[in-house]
């Protein structure tokens, strides 16, 4: 239905939005608390790691994909 570099844009726009989303509360500490615990900055931290590394992995690929010409 959708071709893989339309999915790979969607993905990499959707990781970059929580990305950017952890990296304004790394900036702008404010707290998170879950089921009665407080939420660290690294926890902010890895997830901006992990999302901003899964953006860049899927904006590649949507790359690889319109330059293979598929």
């Amino acid at each position: 239905m959708f071709s893989r570099r339309f999915t790979s844009l969607v993905s990499g726009i959707a990781f970059l939005a929580i990305a950017l989303g952890a990296l304004y509360r790394l900036l702008h500490w404010f707290p998170i608390t879950i089921a009665g615990m407080q939420v660290y900055q690294i926890a902010s931290f890895l997830v901006f790691v992990v999302f901003a590394a899964l953006s860049l992995i899927a904006f590649q690929g949507a790359k690889r994909e319109r330059d293979d010409g598929d």
